[in-house]
């Protein structure tokens, strides 16, 4: 169609040509007929080759240039129709263009092979060759008769390029969510998990997170309308107020500010995994456990290519009294190791509730990734909870790993219904 009817952009420019002054702007386009589904995308890719918009009206320099690269992609398209060619014979520019718009070429992958005889071939005797029947399938015929017994089965290259089965498979998100569940569970861990609501209590006051902190606020947390309250119960919430205030029996000076109970019991979604394991810990505080989550979370992120505001994390404790940070060390390594990645360092950091603190970081392609944080959990953590062990702690994003193991750029392409792009991201 646009062979013969002409591009879209080359029958607005040859309209703006023709068109008196007063009439070069959108009403006069609508005014000749063209459709508003087909003025916004011409105009805007006249407006890639410099036609402006000012005041209401089109307006240009260098015509010229413009009317060259018009005919320049006419004559493509034109030769194009109803016939292939080899693409490395034509204008690569172009065809970068076209691909970029919708249903005006279409590229193939084609592989050609050509075979020649070596020397060795040449001089062969072709006298001293024997004609031989192969068996290059095994059909439930030759399986019944004895043919098979004395034939000769043809060799297969197992290297050789093959078609992909088209059958379904996990999504890859899935998948690795599968293959860390599987590592955690060998370990030893059991799995827990918890709610998406939750107070801002337990969210942020349980971990010790002043309510003053910038993580707090609307531009980063979703509070919500409906529950906008979660009732806490007022023992958690007197003992929050002792240890935000002066830090109570836990040896800290706490934050010296008042603390607000009101505060503590709006309503939000979960900003972190974090929160299952808190209140684990608090529903056992006397008992020795091992346990990791994998969850979604929400933060008010601006999507880009490695921010999303819904994603997964990976949590994990091991609450018992002989917990210590070599123990923490180890049994990240012995996870990514599972995982891997066998090249693991930690590094001293700093987050609001674990003293000491480190990030885990990962050898991968030559240069070293984080991938979480971990640490033990400070006393202002833990003995509001009821317990006076230690407590490991880490935390990790999964889709981070995900673009890890899957070499991706773009944390979106995790979760594009690109049904051809995920069949060919590799099967973890």
């Amino acid at each position: 169609k646009a062979a013969s009817n002409g591009l879209l952009e080359a029958q607005i420019w040859n309209w703006l040509l023709q068109a008196e002054e007063s009439e070069r702007n959108m009403q006069g386009l609508f005014s000749a007929g063209f459709e508003r589904h087909e003025a916004g995308p011409g105009v805007g890719l006249l407006k890639s080759l410099g036609v402006k918009v000012e005041s209401g009206s089109f307006v240009w320099e260098g015509e010229k240039e413009v009317t060259a690269t018009i005919d320049s992609r006419t004559s493509f398209i034109q030769s194009l129709e109803g016939s292939q060619y080899d693409a490395n014979s034509l204008d690569s520019s172009l065809i970068d263009h076209f691909q970029g718009r919708k249903g005006l070429i279409e590229i193939e992958d084609t592989i050609t092979r050509n075979w020649t005889l070596t020397k060795t071939g040449v001089e062969y005797n072709t006298e001293s060759l024997e004609e031989i029947q192969q068996i290059g399938q095994i059909t439930p015929e030759i399986l019944q008769g004895e043919s098979w017994r004395d034939a000769e089965f043809k060799s297969f290259d197992v290297n050789a390029p093959a078609p992909i089965p088209a059958g379904g498979r996990p999504h890859p998100m899935q998948a690795l969510i599968e293959r860390i569940r599987s590592v955690f569970l060998e370990m030893g861990f059991s799995e827990i998990e918890g709610d998406y609501v939750q107070s801002a209590g337990w969210n942020m006051d349980a971990l010790f997170i002043p309510q003053s902190h910038p993580a707090r606020t609307m531009q980063d947390t979703f509070y919500l309308n409906d529950p906008e309250k979660v009732e806490v119960a007022p023992e958690m919430l007197d003992l929050w107020a002792k240890v935000h205030e002066h830090g109570h029996d836990t040896g800290s000076k706490g934050w010296g500010v008042e603390f607000d109970k009101e505060e503590a019991q709006k309503g939000l979604l979960r900003t972190h995994t974090t929160v299952n394991t808190i209140r684990h810990i608090a529903e056992n505080p006397h008992v020795p456990s091992r346990v990791f989550g994998i969850g979604r979370v929400f933060r008010q992120e601006t999507i880009d290519r490695t921010h999303l505001p819904e994603f997964h994390q990976i949590e994990g404790i091991i609450h018992e009294p002989d917990a210590n940070l070599p123990m923490l060390i180890s049994t990240l390594k012995t996870f990514y190791a599972k995982m891997g990645y066998p090249d693991v360092r930690v590094r001293p950091a700093y987050f609001p509730y674990t003293e000491p603190s480190v990030e885990v970081e990962v050898f991968w392609r030559g240069e070293w990734l984080e991938l979480g944080g971990s640490g033990i959990f400070r006393p202002e953590v833990t003995e509001p909870l009821g317990t006076e062990w230690p407590v490991c702690a880490w935390g990790m994003g999964l889709e981070r790993l995900a673009m890890l193991v899957l070499g991706l750029d773009d944390i979106r392409e995790l979760y594009q219904p690109d049904l051809e792009r995920l069949s060919k991201m590799p099967i973890l």
